[in-house]
């Protein structure tokens, strides 16, 4: 939103810098992203009158102009315009003066000519050419009134003037209009507002007799009025109104259209104005459009319609696009003499879907969609009527069409002084805080030491008791607030729970062995979703996915962390190893919140050492990544088990499911090779453990013992065994029976092949005996050991001979 200075004083007395008023505004919550000075790098520029013009002798397109700029004698000037001419009043540079760009007016001579100064355009002022008046834009600027030479003639078009261009955030709709930041920029300064006079003079006729107005869809169109303004008389509009339009980005048309444009501005109340004798018919019907339905709008573009869309329309078919754009052939022109003046509330929702689709982004549509103040509908229409019949010379009809309801144009919000101080942390007085909202147009009256606040509908975004402590203190002022110290005697220092420590050590963990850490979406296409996951349950879908791609929600991150070792691999980076702590998603059926569980994911693919120049590599294999996995369960003080397992996806014969304290918490395995190849990867091996599992897991204190004094005594075993057995059993079976005097079982050979039977494996075991307090003597270590080995006979093993 563009703020013109000197508009906003016709409404609020504001006797500052444009720089001190930025700098107020923007401390109170509203950013003033730029400041322009239509003044800067402008001197000599004054109004001058076209006393005569003649061709220059030696140019076809130059003319020789006298020109009176106030001084005891006309001054010759040398124009190329091709619309100068005699009796014009014009902009002109004098010599010695200077225009933006860096431009400096000299006494000059053009093929033989002198010329003392120059004739402007607007643009060569600093005004774009989009907003110029369609009969200057190609040519110099012609004043419709008398001025008198020698005036300034910035002050002469109303650019004596600076612009604030407004940052707004979607809930300030209010400063979308000048009443509104009047209001603001009052209350910041305890000015008074002076609103826009709206008072029609003459009333004719009955609007009634001529028009009639229905709403089919209520709930799309809330409220429609109109009112009928008859003999009007189609002209440029007054200067001011033109500098108004332009400084504000909008290019001046004609009165009727500059006039539905400079209310819209005033009021942030789009109008539309139709040429009533070309509407077809005598009602309006407004309603959604039908399936398929077309129309021509004013830029001359044939739109096609979806339900959704609210169209205006003559009773058959549509005259405008409500809330976006009008159609081309109900559109003021040269030969209207009768207007509709339409005001009216749309739902922002259906109009925010229409703009979008058909990208017609408008002044008009940008205030709808976020919602308009109830209270200048029927306001915003009767100016608009008031300035036809100024300077249009209309006759307006007496009354208005309209049917729907506004709603009210205000509500009540009830609160105490004391919770407005105890909130802010200080002392406003009861009568500080009155006179601030009473500022803003918020009528305050006091009850039972209660503020009963009536907040007006231009303000939707006050709503509760935080939205007024918020708007006292802003006016108040926040750079008025105190600042204080905390007090220390009750403030704890700063420390890191249990769970993020631990997060850190596992992140240093899995970075000192190589990994680097990964942020990956937590949006996947719905085949993907449920990849790599061990339990089965229901995903949970976007109702509006950016594409297919992100759809589904993710119930494991091996799938993107694929993806990424992919990316990598395509780019000649073939050692890949990444680590991600994330969430996935579980739904828990429609209607209840899912779960949301925290895991821990890795990818290893590749050489994980690598040294030419010792002829030495270590690549990625099975037992690595167990080791990494092995090396996080131990500084977190816990201890994993692993069992074989089968997981879709995974290779069959190398996949082991990871345990801790007996509950399965993941997994660890070689990817498939069919998946492998799918994705133009080589053996890649992955991990994903539940991180929210492993939190909740008690570890106690850590007990020390001291070194053992005494020798301890080995023993190896081989057992022969059925291929199905788990070595993992024998190993629970020796540590079972072992009793105290067994420190450590480890397995060092596993063989299958030739010399064995078929369905056998032999299973070569270490077996470590100690005692901490005596020295072992061989009776005590063979007693433990045959117990050991009858209980591995039960199981089912056989020594090997």
């Amino acid at each position: 939103m563009l703020i013109s200075k000197e508009w906003l004083e016709s409404y609020v007395d504001v006797d500052v810098s444009i720089e001190d008023l930025a700098e107020r505004i923007t401390r109170s919550g509203i950013e003033v992203d730029d400041i322009v000075d239509f003044t800067a790098n402008i001197k000599n520029l004054v109004v001058g009158y076209v006393e005569a013009i003649q061709k220059h002798p030696d140019a076809d397109k130059l003319n020789v102009c006298k020109v009176n700029i106030g001084e005891t004698e006309p001054v010759q000037i040398v124009c190329g315009a091709p619309n100068v001419g005699a009796g014009q009043t014009v902009i002109v540079a004098k010599v010695g003066g200077r225009l933006p760009g860096g431009v400096k007016i000299k006494r000059a001579k053009l093929r033989g000519q002198v010329s003392e100064g120059m004739i402007c355009s607007l643009q060569e002022i600093g005004l774009a050419s989009n907003v110029v008046p369609k009969a200057f834009e190609e040519g110099i600027y012609n004043f419709s009134t008398q001025v008198e030479p020698g005036t300034d003639a910035l002050k002469a078009l109303y650019l004596d003037d600076q612009l604030m261009e407004f940052d707004l955030t979607p809930n300030r709709s209010d400063a979308l209009s000048m009443i509104g930041t009047a209001y603001e920029v009052g209350a910041l300064y305890h000015q008074p507002v002076q609103k826009p006079d709206t008072s029609i003079k003459v009333e004719t006729g009955h609007a009634q007799d001529e028009l009639t107005v229905k709403i089919l869809n209520d709930d799309k169109v809330p409220y429609y009025s109109a009112r009928i303004v008859k003999n009007v008389r189609i002209a440029p509009s007054p200067e001011w109104m033109q500098a108004r339009l332009m400084k504000a980005g909008i290019r001046p048309i004609n009165n009727v259209v500059d006039i539905s444009n400079y209310v819209l501005l005033e009021y942030g109340q789009p109008l539309h104005m139709f040429d009533q004798d070309q509407i077809g018919s005598n009602e309006i019907v407004v309603r959604q459009a039908r399936e398929g339905e077309t129309m021509t709008t004013l830029d001359d573009q044939e739109r096609q319609l979806q339900e959704n869309d609210i169209v205006i329309t003559n009773g058959e078919q549509p005259i405008a696009l409500g809330g976006v754009m009008g159609g081309d052939f109900s559109e003021v022109t040269d030969q209207t003499t009768n207007v509709v003046v339409e005001g009216a509330l749309f739902d922002p929702v259906a109009i925010r879907h229409t703009s979008r689709r058909l990208n017609l982004r408008s002044e008009s549509s940008s205030r709808f969609e976020k919602g308009l103040a109830t209270e200048f509908v029927n306001e915003a229409v009767d100016r608009a009527c008031h300035l036809l019949e100024v300077l249009a010379g209309g006759s307006v009809m007496q009354g208005r069409v309209s049917q729907g309801y506004l709603g009210s144009f205000t509500h009540t919000i009830d609160i105490t002084v004391e919770k407005v101080n105890r909130t802010i942390g200080f002392n406003v007085s009861e009568s500080e805080m009155i006179e601030a909202l009473e500022q803003l147009g918020f009528k305050t009256s006091v009850a039972n030491d209660t503020l009963q606040v009536i907040v007006p509908s231009r303000r939707p975004d006050i709503k509760i008791e935080a939205d007024i402590i918020e708007e006292i203190a802003r006016i108040y002022g926040y750079d008025n607030l105190p600042s204080s110290l905390p007090v220390f005697e009750t403030v704890t220092s700063g420390a890191l729970t249990d769970r993020q420590r631990k997060t850190r050590v596992v992140r240093h963990v899995l970075e000192g062995a190589g990994l680097s850490q990964a942020i990956t979406y937590s949006l996947v296409d719905e085949k993907r979703a449920t990849a790599f996951t061990t339990q089965s349950r229901d995903v949970i879908k976007l109702l509006m996915p950016m594409s297919e791609a992100h759809s589904t929600l993710r119930q494991s991150l091996i799938p993107h962390l694929i993806d990424a070792a992919q990316y990598n691999v395509a780019r000649k980076n073939q050692n890949i190893a990444l680590y991600e702590i994330g969430n996935v998603f579980f739904s828990n059926g429609e209607g209840q919140l899912p779960d949301e569980v925290e895991y821990l994911s890795g990818i290893m693919t590749g050489d994980y050492v690598a040294n030419p120049w010792q002829s030495k590599k270590e690549v990625v294999d099975f037992y690595l990544v167990k080791g990494v996995v092995d090396r996080v369960a131990d500084k977190l003080a816990l201890s994993f088990d692993y069992e074989t397992a089968k997981i879709d996806g995974l290779h069959p014969g190398r996949t082991a499911k990871v345990l801790c304290q007996g509950e399965v918490i993941g997994f660890i395995g070689e990817l498939h090779p069919s998946v492998a190849k799918t994705y133009d990867l080589g053996r890649t091996y992955v991990f994903e453990l539940n991180y929210e599992k492993i939190m909740t897991f008690n570890v106690g204190y850590i007990n020390y013992s001291q070194i053992p004094k005494f020798p301890g005594v080995t023993r190896d075993i081989a057992l022969v065994v059925d291929t199905e057995v788990h070595v993992s059993s024998l190993i629970h079976t020796i540590e079972n029976t072992g009793g105290r005097l067994l420190k450590q079982a480890s397995v060092f050979d596993v063989y299958e092949g030739e010399h064995m039977e078929a369905g056998k494996k032999s299973v070569a075991i270490r077996l470590e005996y100690l005692d901490t307090e005596n020295t072992l003597t061989e009776a005590q270590v063979a007693e433990v050991h045959e117990g050991i080995l009858r209980a591995l006979e039960h199981q089912g093993a056989t020594l090997r001979g």
